[in-house]
């Protein structure tokens, strides 16, 4: 971790950190965070010790917000991609910052309703066409030559983001990779027909 920078204003630090590296830990919360660039995952363990991704926080969007109510965090917070990190004083926050982060909080809060709705009423093969597409607007995606989009991701990844294991995920991705709507290669896939992928998610 290697602090690079201060914004104009002083309750802020800019931190940098690479993909891999834990930014937040379960326990004690002062600080929130927001992201400038890169990709940031919010995960758990379940009592087995599978993770299971809660949501991806983008460039623009907050996380740590359990610090503005005091309360111990109860999950991990870690890099995917080279992400760079302002950390935010609660106590110094302004009435517009306020009002910014409670306007993401209703936001989160959607996104949260739908993901629960997905994991519990969708079949897998949903979650992940779901899944794929959420990511195809964040720093795991490049856009090809050809016009379609790469999304940097692997089996265990989609796993814990879909609430499932490896091994099933590897079997419907498969299946999505036959039918031509995608195609996949080692720690990435292809989305080859988008608007295909959009009605697997909403079946």
């Amino acid at each position: 971790m290697t602090q690079t920078s201060n914004t104009a204003r002083t309750y802020v630090d800019t931190v940098t950190y690479r993909p891999g590296a834990v930014i937040l830990y379960p326990g004690k919360s002062d600080m929130l965070y927001r992201v400038s660039s890169g990709l940031i995952r919010v995960h758990t363990m379940d009592d087995d010790g599978n993770g299971l991704t809660l949501r991806y926080v983008k460039p623009g969007e907050y996380f740590g917000e359990e610090a503005l109510a005091g309360v111990n965090r109860a999950y991990f917070a870690e890099a995917v991609t080279d992400s760079s990190v302002d950390v935010i004083n609660p106590a110094l926050m302004t009435a517009e910052d306020n009002l910014v982060v409670t306007t993401h909080l209703v936001r989160t809060l959607e996104r949260a309703y739908e993901s629960i709705y997905r994991l519990v009423g969708k079949r897998l093969r949903a979650r992940i066409a779901g899944e794929l597409l959420e990511l195809k607007d964040t720093a795991l995606a490049t856009q090809l030559d050809s016009g379609e989009t790469m999304i940097y991701a692997t089996h265990d990844e989609l796993a814990a983001a879909v609430g499932s294991v490896r091994e099933t995920v590897t079997k419907v991705v498969g299946e999505l990779s036959r039918e031509g709507v995608i195609s996949a290669g080692y720690g990435k896939i292809t989305l080859k027909n988008e608007a295909a992928l959009g009605e697997i998610a909403a079946a």
